[in-house]
């Protein structure tokens, strides 16, 4: 474009001018020496690379010739050319080598005459490969089978020879092969440690790989790897993927005397060792096209600085709110800025006002999460409220039912005596299961409390493992183990100690107890996927699990074991673990200190004498007061009941309790209302108050003491507490 000024010319077309002088004579340079380092380097090492594969290839075949002369050298054997196959199967037996799992029989049609797997007269086992020996009967020459999993799941490839026995009857005689033995070919093949090799069969199946050995044999090899042999003929290289799903550059080659593969693949990124090589010839090219375009560079720069100092002027005012002036250029952009800087100018008041309006609508903002946290809070309020209110209502079914087994124990009535005590000993789970939902962050804050009494500890695993039927389980333990324990927590150690055995593959759970050094000895047993040295010396922190394959039997958050080194030390003994390495199971052993059997009851005791008092019980759930008054009548108290706050007010005057039972949850005044009025009309003397409530947290159990209340019981309350509760005490000092 020409102006009156002169021409003017872009920034844009200045630059392209630089950049086509500079870079376009370094850019053919560069592309030409890359091109051919690495197309001369990439052709070397796919040359090392099959080499490589013929020589593994080769050591392969050295392997299985070495294993089919050691089956001719058995087939010579005195025992063997006798026909006495009992006696070659002991012969047999006795020079298996090393890598071998056993050697096999077989007749013309297949069946397999004798394994050294299994005794002589065993039933035979099903062919593993059926035709390589067909193969075998068919060409009477050695034959490598592809590699199988047996019944015992344990991968193995099977090498056949035909013999000629007694009769001139022909034989198969094959030896069973562990794919590990040709690892140790691998292994001394001097290649990357990063490159992949594969043995397969001739059915194009791993036998032996450099990575993940356990887990790729008898897998067929990679789609791209298959589909390039199939393309290449007996050797070729070429770009796959392996089974990970890395890319990598192949070179394989194939036996023609057993028909085996050999594939070694090689990171596409290790072909690019020839970087250094392209970079020095880039960097010349480079270096003598940058010092021209630096020249020019010098000349052009000086009219470009000249404007952008002019842009910088402008920019400033700007900044300042000053009218902006740009001196005319050559260069259109320039003059474009210009423009675009006066246009700012008029916007920066705008923007201005726009900003000061998004403050204030951060403002709003705030007050609404302000306003969104009071409601979060809230609701964690209600959330307390639902747990408490759930306890309530959980616990009052429970009270009923530990009234009645009192009632019955009281009567001492002969009958279903074992039923009732299974019903206790339910119902005290139920209770403490109630507890530890309302108290769920104890064991984490180190709060967890255990009730201390003479147990039967053998009784407790007994009956422990009694309940997981249809887990193999042994159990061994004496008619009686004493300690002094929590039966619902030493309940919960065995089934976690059980269930972690289950989890991680145990098949023979075995829990022995005995007494040992003046201590009672749990040690729980299993041959799951054992422990290493590492894992052992975390198992028992929280929230540490130990590796489990995709199919899980069972989850898990890593507690279990957690919870039970906790509640053994509680109970002053410890616990360890052991085990021998991965696969060898894994074994738990706990120490608890021995106590005193507990004496049982004797017959016809007498109990304690009780003063008769006159009690008054509120309670609105109906089942739990009739009940209770008439447990409290067998105790020999003179009871009155009422329902509600307006019918306990009104039955008050005329027995005068000395005793008054109140529930807290009243449907038409909370129990803290009636005890205060209740006080009010007994002028406070003479008139114990008892809180028998669903309601059993720190919180209330503080508000009942602080309305009045002499004494807070949780339901179900035990015999034992009401008896206590009930006992004549001096009033309490407010």
């Amino acid at each position: 474009m020409r102006t009156p000024d002169g021409l003017v010319l872009s920034l844009r077309h200045l630059l392209i001018v630089l950049t086509a002088i500079g870079l376009l004579p370094l850019a053919l340079l560069g592309a030409w020496a890359i091109h051919g380092a690495a197309r001369n380097q990439a052709q070397e090492q796919e040359r090392l690379m099959l080499n490589h594969a013929r020589a593994l290839s080769s050591a392969v075949d050295a392997e299985l010739d070495a294993t089919v002369n050691a089956l001719g050298a058995l087939a010579r054997t005195p025992e063997f050319l006798a026909g006495d196959l009992r006696a070659f199967h002991r012969v047999a037996g006795a020079q298996l080598q090393p890598s071998w799992l056993g050697v096999i029989v077989s007749d013309e049609s297949g069946k397999p005459l004798l394994r050294t797997m299994a005794p002589y007269d065993a039933p035979p086992a099903p062919v593993a490969d059926p035709d390589s020996l067909r193969r075998l009967f068919a060409d009477k020459r050695p034959v490598v089978g592809r590699v199988t999993r047996g019944v015992s799941g344990r991968p193995a490839v099977p090498v056949r020879i035909a013999v000629q026995g007694p009769g001139e009857q022909i034989y198969a005689l094959s030896a069973v092969v562990r794919p590990d033995r040709f690892l140790g070919l691998i292994a001394r093949q001097k290649v990357p440690s990063d490159s992949v090799i594969s043995v397969m069969d001739a059915s194009y199946r791993i036998v032996a790989r450099s990575r993940d050995q356990d887990s790729m044999v008898a897998k067929p090899g990679s789609p791209s790897l298959l589909s390039l042999m199939q393309r290449g003929g007996p050797e070729s290289v070429g770009h796959t993927r392996t089974l990970e799903g890395a890319d990598v550059v192949t070179a394989y080659t194939t036996s023609s005397r057993y028909g085996w593969s050999v594939a070694i693949g090689s990171p596409n990124d290790a072909h690019g060792y020839a970087f250094t090589e392209r970079i020095a010839y880039y960097a010349a090219g480079f270096l003598a096209t940058l010092a021209v375009c630096i020249g020019l560079a010098l000349w052009l720069s000086r009219r470009i600085v000249a404007g952008i100092g002019a842009v910088q002027a402008a920019t400033a005012a700007l900044g300042e709110g000053e009218a902006v002036r740009l001196p005319r250029s050559r260069i259109r952009e320039l003059r474009l800025m210009a423009g675009a800087l006066e246009a700012a100018a008029r916007r920066r008041v705008q923007h201005e006002q726009e900003r000061s309006q998004l403050l204030a609508n951060l403002g709003q903002a705030l007050a609404r999460q302000e306003e969104a946290l009071a409601e979060a809070r809230q609701a964690g309020q209600a959330k307390d409220q639902f747990l408490a209110m759930l306890g309530h209502e959980l616990r009052n079914p429970l009270s009923p039912i530990l009234a009645a087994l009192d009632m019955l124990d009281l009567r001492r009535e002969p009958a279903a005596q074992r039923e009732r005590a299974i019903m206790r000993r339910q119902v005290d789970h139920l209770r403490r299961l109630v507890d530890d939902l309302l108290d769920v962050s104890r064991i984490t804050s180190g709060k967890l409390r255990i009730e201390i009494r003479p147990l039967d500890l053998a009784e407790v695993a007994r009956q422990t493992v009694a309940a997981r039927a249809g887990e193999a389980i042994v159990l061994q333990a004496p008619d009686a183990l004493w300690v002094e324990g929590d039966e619902t927590r030493l309940a919960q150690v065995l089934n976690n100690l059980l269930s972690n055995a289950a989890r991680f593959g145990s098949s023979d759970t075995r829990v022995r107890l005995d007494a040992i050094d003046g201590q009672a000895r749990v040690v729980v047993s299993d041959n799951g996927v054992g422990m290493t040295p590492a894992l052992l010396a975390q198992v028992f922190e929280p929230f540490f699990q130990a590796p489990q394959p995709l199919a899980r039997r069972t989850g898990g958050l890593g507690l279990g074991l957690a919870i039970v080194r906790k509640i053994v030390e509680l109970h002053g003994g410890t616990v360890t673990a052991h085990s021998d390495g991965p696969e060898q199971g894994s074994r738990f052993e706990l120490r608890l200190p021995l106590g005193q059997a507990r004496l049982p009851d004797a017959p016809g005791a007498a109990a304690a004498p009780v003063v008769r008092r006159r009690i008054l019980l509120v309670d609105d759930n109906e089942d739990a007061a009739a009940l209770a008054a008439a447990l409290l009548a067998d105790l020999g108290h003179e009871v009155r009941v009422a329902h509600t706050a307006g019918e306990a007010l009104a039955v008050a005057p005329a027995c005068a309790p000395e005793v008054a039972i109140l529930d807290i949850g009243l449907p038409d005044m909370d129990g803290y209302a009636l005890a205060a009025a209740l006080r009010a009309r007994q002028g406070g003397a003479g008139l114990r108050l008892v809180a028998l409530t669903g309601y059993g947290q720190k919180e209330d159990v503080e508000r009942a003491l602080d309305a009045g209340f002499d004494v807070h019981l949780t339901k179900p309350a035990t015999l034992e507490a009401l008896r206590q509760a009930l006992a004549p005490q001096p009033a309490t000092a407010a």
